[in-house]
């Protein structure tokens, strides 16, 4: 289960810079970023704080709860893991939205995408990125769904995994 073995990315060679055609976001947006692989979670959250975000780290369903009620006004972006120990991603992110019904959601999966929104393929906001990724396609993602609520490219994690 899952894609832990495919960790070998762009990401993990320069985690400390943005991509370069990239300007700061507006502010310092805050997202909550839920997985439960620490390297996943550690590479991601370096990325993200790279380019100029504020990242609240969860390893679980229950971690991140007790984040997002004590941060619930500065949280802009639920990232999650799809399959994860305990409380499912989809499942976090009904429960965060039913609080906090304009929550955008980037479920981040080695499995298709199908699988992963099919339980949410009617809500606004739900927004899809496979593993493995690319740092700029990661970015690049966050920084559309935060300023336009979408992701501009939907072949930008196909591009970067080198397969289109």
């Amino acid at each position: 289960m899952g894609c832990s073995n495919a960790w070998e990315l762009e990401t993990i060679a320069e985690p400390d810079s943005p991509p370069a055609d990239l300007e700061p976001p507006a502010g310092c947006p805050t997202i909550l970023l839920v997985e439960d692989e620490e390297f996943v979670r550690q590479v991601t959250s370096e990325v993200l704080q790279s380019a100029g975000y504020h990242v609240l780290e969860a390893r679980e369903a229950i971690e991140a709860t007790v984040a997002f009620r004590r941060h619930r006004q500065e949280v802009r972006l639920l990232i999650t893991d799809v399959v994860m120990p305990g409380q499912n991603g989809r499942d976090l992110a009904r429960e965060l939205r039913s609080v906090c019904p304009d929550l955008k959601t980037l479920f981040i999966s080695g499995y298709p995408e199908n699988v992963v929104t099919r339980d949410a393929s009617e809500e606004r906001a739900v927004f899809y990125l496979p593993k493995p990724f690319s740092a700029d396609s990661l970015v690049l993602s966050v920084r559309a769904i935060l300023e336009h609520g979408m992701i501009a490219q939907t072949s930008l994690a196909r591009r970067a995994a080198g397969s289109g």
